[in-house]
């Protein structure tokens, strides 16, 4: 298997994932996993489809993102990652559809309206 190069977006970060045969380390913009993704929450955001599919230890994963919150990416390389391990195994695709990680979330945030303090806040009432 050579390397397999996915890409994932969520709100306005970009994920690029290179996935290669190997021992299960994790490469973040040329930094350690942990120290890019301090929290445990974001931890787990990453590694759910390696989890779900039992292949944490198989491959090694270098990811560029970039743009958007700590979140976003974390998610953002869910999507990457879990595209990369449908192209693997077509297996994998049974295990990962049904807990929504190959579905692109299209949320984005709302902008501004003028005359207003944010996006969705009401204008001022008046009586007349």
């Amino acid at each position: 298997m050579e390397v397999i190069h996915k890409i994932g977006r969520r709100k306005t970060a970009v994920a690029r994932v290179y996935v290669s045969p190997g021992s299960g380390n994790i490469t973040v913009n040329k930094k350690e996993f942990n120290t890019y993704f301090p929290t445990p929450t974001l931890q787990y955001k990453v590694k759910q489809p390696l989890n779900l599919t039992s292949t944490a230890d198989n491959f090694d994963i270098k990811v560029n993102v970039y743009g958007g919150g700590s979140t976003g990416q974390a998610e953002a390389v869910r999507l990457a990652i879990s595209r990369a391990l449908c192209e693997v195994d077509v297996e994998n695709r049974t295990t990962l559809k049904p807990e929504g990680l190959l579905t692109r979330d299209p949320r984005m945030v709302e902008r501004k309206k003028y005359g207003q303090k944010k996006a969705r806040k009401k204008f001022q009432f008046s009586k007349r």
